[in-house]
């Protein structure tokens, strides 16, 4: 393999200078070179090379101005496998159109062909920063949750916990059963999604389960003197097909058109499908699943980039809000130290693992938190994040409620309110019924949570 280093490496780089500089885009991954290979320098080098103006062989075609746009390595940590890239902004495709950012771009440098160098036993994407000249390309979001917490008729500014759920099962319910879920948890909370997979199954065609979904919300706006909230999956591979499900969607709701948000697949669909639903319809709130994530963020994963990543590009593109897992408090991978994933979300400043972002008034997007969450598992939660202003979306911790959707709803509010007090809850539970019952729906996180704590509720509980 040819030494790149002499022309794609420059360590005496200081990344401080390049941040006050304001032309770089900085990555950091964490790489492992191919052992009978080169160097951990030279297959840095190499590595950069590949993701920007290289090739394995001189070219004829190469001049000046050619290497004043090399990406660098200018850091290097061979023993904890550290590399960190210095991308010039000039090197990422624009539109024709506006001139904007694209995302696939960025994708296509930073974890393109690099992916699958011969060299290189693996590379994660850890962190990256954009500078103030190559963030006011891209979109960001353009509804946040505080346009939810006007429909809910909240204070604007820590309007609070979003109780949602999940319908389920995922897939197999007929458009009524489906409608009649909603309708129950309405009674009780706020904010429902479709599934990820909910779409236009045979069995469950999207114009007829969304009428009677649209008939749902207002029997239960009726019944609660409450807002409600929706968020209808338009994922699709077609541009077109996108634009008319949500057309269909918001026309069908009418009245109701700014209680719906668009839930978008963003992992499998991609930056496109993301962008297609933040420019369509820039009015309704941008929901980002992450679904398949796992394939490349996973800890197991040595390729890719992480979930924290993941997230940091979410904003960039416009989603209002994406999953974030639960922390370490639910049931899928993560960890407490996870919720500096939220904070570069929300903030306007932020630490990454390894870069302070300034996002410069670009607009915050929600942590979504869902993957087995009750009522008992959220004071802890909300404990370690240190605030509530997020959505949930608990399927099994609303519709595993021993009484039902609705007081599974009201159980995830009083879990707020009780950490909001800073209360016990085997305490609270006393004179709250729905989150006492939680201790009955869910035995086996009440015993590993609250140790005792039959004696201590009896009667309250039963």
């Amino acid at each position: 393999m040819m030494d790149q280093s002499n022309r794609y490496a420059r360590l005496d780089l200081d990344e401080k200078a390049l941040i006050e500089g304001g032309r770089h885009v900085l990555v950091t991954y964490i790489m492992k070179p191919k052992e009978g290979f080169g160097d951990y320098l030279s297959t840095a080098a190499h590595f950069a090379a590949e993701s920007s103006t290289g090739t394995n062989v001189e070219v004829s075609t190469t001049d000046d101005f050619t290497r004043g746009v090399d990406a660098l390595v200018y850091e290097i940590d061979p023993a904890n496998e550290v590399m960190k890239i210095a991308y010039p902004v000039e090197l990422f495709d624009r539109n024709i159109i506006d001139g904007r950012a694209m995302l696939c771009s960025f994708l296509t440098l930073t974890i393109g062909n690099n992916q699958g160098m011969g060299d290189v036993e693996y590379a994660k994407m850890h962190d990256f920063y954009v500078p103030p000249a190559y963030l006011r390309l891209f979109d960001g979001p353009s509804t946040t949750i505080a346009d939810l917490w006007r429909v809910l008729d909240r204070p604007h500014v820590d309007g609070g916990f979003i109780v949602g759920t999940i319908i389920k099962p995922k897939l197999g319910l007929r458009p009524k059963p489906f409608a009649d879920a909603c309708y129950d948890f309405w009674l009780g909370g706020d904010f429902i999604k479709n599934d990820e997979p909910q779409g236009n199954q045979v069995f469950a065609p999207l114009k007829e389960t969304m009428k009677l979904v649209s008939d749902a919300m207002k029997r239960a706006q009726d019944e609660t003197g409450e807002a409600k909230l929706f968020s209808a999956n338009i994922t699709a591979d077609d541009h077109h097909e996108m634009v008319a499900r949500g057309e269909y969607i918001l026309e069908t709701f009418g009245e109701n058109a700014d209680h719906i948000a668009f839930l978008v697949d963003g992992y499998v669909t991609g930056p496109a499908a993301i962008t297609t639903a933040r420019r369509s319809f820039p009015r309704q709130y941008l929901h980002y699943h992450r679904a398949g994530h796992g394939a490349v963020t996973s800890p197991q994963a040595k390729r890719g980039y992480t979930a924290f990543v993941l997230s940091k590009m979410a904003r960039l593109q416009g989603a209002s809000g994406i999953h974030t897992g639960t922390m370490g408090y639910g049931k899928m991978e993560g960890d407490a130290s996870d919720k500096i994933m939220a904070f570069m979300l929300t903030d306007d400043v932020a630490d990454g693992p390894y870069y302070r972002q300034e996002w410069l008034g670009m607009a915050p997007t929600t942590p979504i938190i869902s993957g087995g969450m009750n009522a008992l598992r959220m004071p802890g939660f909300f404990e370690n994040l240190g605030h509530s202003n997020l959505v949930m979306t608990a399927g099994g911790g609303a519709f595993g409620h021993i009484d039902g959707a609705a007081a599974g709803a009201k159980s995830l509010r009083q879990a707020e309110t009780c950490w909001k007090a800073g209360a016990d809850p085997v305490e609270f539970a006393k004179d709250n019924r729905e989150f006492a019952r939680a201790f009955e729906s869910f035995t086996n996180d009440a015993d590993k949570l609250y140790p005792g704590w039959r004696e201590k509720l009896g009667v309250a509980a039963a």
